[in-house]
């Protein structure tokens, strides 16, 4: 069985019902060549312009939350002003370092969670994200 990085874009694009589009495939290289990652609409466009890619900031804005729609990655919201989206859509948690805007992964058995209330009539907890906010120590 291969793993996550060594499925070519086009293959990864088909495993999740997506045409494999050059724009899509060329940005699925980018997002997926380096592991598992955490990257902004802006850092992956910036990716893309340096290495050559004809892409606008619209057109990966749209196809992020196309890979999203499909399972491919996550959305993470971590301030109201910027979303990251994740390439390891297995559950687990998130560090944010505050003033240096970078994300780390906590395995999820890191973390108990406990006394969740009751959803509302018809509806169940589907995920629960956990962002640990850390800032450096002042003194």
């Amino acid at each position: 069985m291969k793993t996550a990085l060594e499925i070519g874009s086009e293959e990864r694009l088909r495993q999740y019902g997506l045409r494999p589009t050059r724009q899509r495939m060329a940005l699925a290289e980018l997002i997926f060549a380096k592991g598992d990652r955490h990257l902004t609409v802006e850092e992956l466009h910036e990716e893309a312009v340096f290495a050559g890619v004809p892409v606008s900031l619209a057109t990966v804005y749209n196809t992020l939350h196309q890979f999203t729609e499909a399972g491919m990655i996550r959305v993470l919201a971590v301030e109201s002003a910027k979303t990251y989206f994740d390439t390891n859509v297995s559950d687990h948690h998130h560090f944010f370092i505050e003033g240096e805007n970078e994300v780390l992964d906590i395995p999820v058995n890191n973390i108990t969670i406990g006394n969740l209330p009751e959803p509302p009539e018809g509806m169940e907890i589907a995920h629960v994200d956990v962002v640990i906010r850390l800032r450096n120590k002042r003194g």
